[in-house]
């Protein structure tokens, strides 16, 4: 029986109930994290929960503890089911709604994990373009919150499609995001991403790949772009925590560059592998 982390305690999941008066459950109002496990150690904790605390403060979402206690039921949820290679999802809502005290939920879980195909690196992937719109003037844009429906439903339609990827534009046409990654082209041997003034999601693995170009001379830019860059791009990849860095060889009936993995995406991907995997040998003490 998987063991989950509920508010207070460790449990079994089938005795993990949430209130029918939550917040996050009648108006997915809540944040939510998903974090990947290896060795025993997650990968980029702190970031995770920076990114939490940041969001609960800005969207007035009470959280239960502080960072130390939500780090702590963590690793206590990866421990308590004996996994070292996991996807965890950390999910913190207000509690309650219209209650005098309300108490906050937080729900965290994990299961194994369960790695993107090889071929997906080997060979690349195909994305497509969704007809959906990210309005960076709304509220939870930018935020990973429990509102996620349309996320989800953009991600099914393109799976229908063959594709791994549906790529999202704001109401301005800029582009903004996948529905579950960011993404970055190369164009002139130069790495380009959407700036967070578009308000897409500030994803961890985005700033690790960030880091990891600074680090190694590899030119970036955080600029508006637009369809025609996406298009006219040599080379394509998406990323967040569990799939890493995966190339993009096909938008649509658009060939990405020769089709391939480019030069610059191989080399992030083997430069996030080298970083991801001294991260996690300092086992958590």
């Amino acid at each position: 029986m998987a063991k989950v982390f509920l508010n207070k305690e460790i449990i079994d999941s089938s005795q993990a109930f949430v209130s029918c008066g939550d917040g996050g459950f009648l108006y997915g109002a809540g944040l939510f994290e998903t974090m990947r496990a290896s060795n025993g150690v997650v990968f980029a904790l702190d970031e995770h929960l920076d990114r939490l605390f940041t969001s609960a403060e800005k969207l007035k979402i009470n959280m239960r503890g502080d960072r130390k206690f939500v780090a702590d039921a963590v690793y206590e949820t990866l421990n308590a089911n004996e996994l070292k290679e996991s996807r965890i999802r950390l999910t913190a809502t207000s509690g309650i709604i219209a209650s005098e005290n309300p108490e906050p939920t937080l729900l965290v879980t994990a299961v194994s994990f369960g790695a993107y195909p090889k071929e997906y690196y080997e060979k690349g992937i195909l994305v497509v373009l969704n007809s959906y719109r990210q309005n960076p003037v709304d509220v939870l844009s930018g935020h990973k919150t429990t509102s996620y429906f349309s996320r989800v439903s953009a991600l099914a339609a393109a799976i229908q499609k063959r594709a791994a990827e549906a790529i999202w534009f704001t109401v301005d046409n800029r582009l903004a995001e996948g529905c579950v990654s960011n993404v970055f082209l190369v164009k002139d041997s130069i790495l380009y991403t959407p700036s967070l003034k578009a308000v897409v999601l500030p994803g961890i693995a985005r700033k690790t790949v960030l880091k990891l170009a600074a680090e190694n001379s590899i030119k970036y830019e955080e600029k508006d772009l637009s369809i025609e860059d996406l298009l006219g791009a040599d080379e394509v990849f998406i990323t967040n925590v569990i799939m890493q860095v995966l190339p993009v060889v096909a938008i649509e009936a658009h060939n990405v560059g020769n089709s391939k993995p480019g030069t610059i995406t191989k080399k992030i991907m083997v430069l996030y592998t080298d970083y991801f995997n001294k991260e996690v040998q300092n086992v958590k003490s």
